[in-house]
C-alpha cells in the first residue's frame, strides 16, 4: 500500500489544515508559517492547496504524492 493510498483511505480526498497538520507532526500554527517560507517541501504542500469557499483544505492525491516522492526534500 502507498502512501497516497493510505492516506485517501484515512482522510477521503481531501485533508483539513489540523489533518496535514498531524500527517507531518507539526502544530497547526507552525504549518501555517512554513507554508509561507520559501522552503521546496512546504512550497509543493502548499501547491496541493484547495479552497472551498473560505475553508482550506490539501489534495490527499498530492500530498501523498510529494510524500512518496521526496520532492523538495533533496538539499
Amino acid at each position: 500500500m502507498s502512501i497516497s493510498d493510505f492516506l485517501i483511505n484515512k482522510y477521503g480526498p481531501l485533508m483539513t489544515l489540523d489533518e496535514l497538520a498531524q500527517v507531518l507532526k507539526r502544530s497547526e500554527d507552525g504549518l501555517r508559517v512554513c507554508l509561507v517560507k520559501k522552503n521546496k517541501f512546504y512550497s509543493a504542500i502548499a501547491g496541493a492547496r484547495v479552497h472551498l469557499g473560505r475553508r482550506l483544505h490539501f489534495s490527499t492525491t498530492a500530498v501523498g504524492s510529494i510524500l512518496e516522492n521526496g520532492k523538495g526534500m533533496e538539499q
